[in-house]
């Protein structure tokens, strides 16, 4: 699988406080620029949206320090999303037969591993949904 390698570098701070604040302040200048759900425009799925809402509700459902983990690698994330053609790791999802789940590796300015997820349907080939970003575990 190619890796993707970002310009963007991981927010860097301790604080889950600091953290947040540099993410959301992120995700509201890309909520600017939509005029209903946001969402960033993939290279790889031919400049088809990928929607945020799944991203939060899933990143809010994990502890204190994984979230802080997670989110420290959003801008990274969303660098991938927008600007990668390499092919992802695609596998049928396990609980819903028409759901197609796409993991794309990348690796962050300062050479951090790290992965995006992006939940696809079946059946409306045009709705994508930004599931996880994550690092690599070490």
């Amino acid at each position: 699988m190619k890796v993707y390698k970002t310009k963007a570098k991981p927010f860097a701070g301790t604080s889950y406080r600091e953290i947040k604040k540099k993410a959301v302040g992120l995700f509201n200048e890309t909520r600017k620029n939509t005029k209903r759900k946001p969402y960033v425009r993939s290279a790889y799925f031919d400049k088809q949206k990928v929607f945020f809402e799944l991203f939060w509700e899933h990143l809010f459902k994990k502890n204190f320090w994984d979230q802080m983990r997670r989110m420290k690698f959003f801008p990274c994330g969303i660098e991938l999303i927008e600007k990668t053609r390499f092919e992802p790791i695609s596998k049928d999802n396990p609980n819903k037969t028409n759901e197609v789940l796409h993991r794309f590796a990348g690796v962050s300015a300062d050479g951090q591993n790290f992965f995006v997820q992006i939940k696809g349907d079946r059946k409306k080939k045009s709705t994508k949904w930004l599931i996880s970003i994550f690092p690599e575990e070490k």
